[in-house]
This record gives structure tokens, sequence and C-alpha cells, in this order.
């Protein structure tokens, strides 16, 4: 099914003319992808090898592109291990997939564990879990910001969907607050480029996590 909550860009910017590109510029401002390390991202289940990473590693323009796509393998389930080159607060997760049975339903999320399989994360109690819809629009799933204000790294189980044997999911994204490792706040840089003193920098370090193992991360 597709799951996909549009992110709408009809923002009240007062009085005046604003080009589109004005428009866009809020639903950028926090988004996260220059400091996903790519890499080192894991999938289990996937039914063909590194589709997780590709839907990641598609750009704020590419999000809406129906290719590539992850699906998942065996069952309808979808284990993803993301790091991150620094310490992240994190806002919020956001998915596209299809509107149709094959849209994920309940998705877990867990905080630096970079050794999770799909017995662990059924066994362990996530930091949060999150319900989706069943939409092709892109879906904005806030966080509790309390929880994950010190994040190297994310585990997303996708658990189950709407009554397919197969999950598809057609992009992932993350919003929130960056720091380098080096200490150093850095500004995140955007496809058009916001306000630097619109942006509230996080200030910690961290060792980033490891990559896990696969279909027992």
């Amino acid at each position: 099914m597709s799951h996909n909550r549009s992110h709408s860009h009809n923002h009240d910017h007062g009085p005046g003319n604003h080009s589109h590109d004005d428009e866009v510029e809020p639903a950028l401002q926090s988004l996260i992808w220059k400091q996903i390390d790519f890499e080192s991202i894991r999938t289990l289940n996937e039914s063909e090898p590194d589709q997780g990473a590709k839907i990641v590693e598609k750009t704020w323009p590419q999000r809406l592109d129906p290719e590539p796509m992850l699906e998942s393998d065996s069952d309808e389930q979808i284990l993803m291990f993301v790091p991150f080159t620094g310490v992240l607060k994190l806002h919020s997760v956001l998915v596209r997939s299809l509107e149709d049975s094959s849209a994920p339903k309940t998705l877990k999320l867990y905080l630096n564990r970079d050794d999770l399989d799909f017995s662990t994360a059924s066994d362990l109690q996530p930091k949060q879990t999150l319900e989706l819809s069943q939409t092709s629009e892109i879906q904005d799933l806030p966080v509790k910001r309390t929880s994950f204000g010190n994040t190297y790294s994310l585990t997303l189980f996708f658990e189950d969907n709407f009554g397919n044997d197969i999950t598809r999911i057609s992009w992932i994204g993350f919003k929130g607050e960056f720091m380098n490792l080096n200490r150093e706040p850095v500004e995140v840089l955007y496809e058009k480029a916001a306000n630097p003193k619109d942006h509230t920098l996080i200030q910690g370090v961290g060792d980033m996590a490891s990559q896990g193992t696969r279909h027992g991360m």
C-alpha cells in the first residue's frame, strides 16, 4: 500500500509576494540528509541488496520518485539501521509509500542500538512506537524530542502493514538538529539555503554507532 503522507508547503509568510522557492524553505530548514552515514545503513529482509540505503539516499527533490523502492522479502517486516555522522536531536521521521495494502502500519524506533535483529527488536521495548496511515502522501511523524535528543543512530522496525505479504516503502527522511563529531556546530545545507538564525544547534557530541548485521541485526 502506498504509504505517503504529502507534506504541505502552504505556509503563511505574511504580507508581500513570495516565490515557490520561499514556500519550500520551511520544509527544508530541519531536514537531515548530508549527515547520514549512507554506506553504513543496514536493512534486514530487503528483497534486493541496498534497497533500504537507496531510498534513504533520495534527496528532497527526489522524494516523490517511484524508484528505487524498498520491498520486504520473506514476510512483511523490515528492520533498518541508520547511523549519523554526529549527534542528532531528532524531531520527526518522514515516510512515503504506496496507497495500497503494502503500506507500513506500525513503526517502532530504537535509539543508538547497532545490534538488533528481528528477534531482539520484537522483545525489546522501543523508544517510541508510531502508527502510520494508509496513504500515498508523505507522512511527517513527530517523535518525543526529549527521548531523541542524543541520537547517534536510529533503528526503524516496520513491524506490519495493512494486510499484504510484502511491505513497500519509497522514501524515508529525517528532520532534526545536528552537531558534528568535532564539537563544532554546523548549519544544515539545503537545496535552497535557509537563514542561519532560524536554526538552533544542539550542544553535544558522541561516537558514531557501528553497523548492524543482516536478518538478525
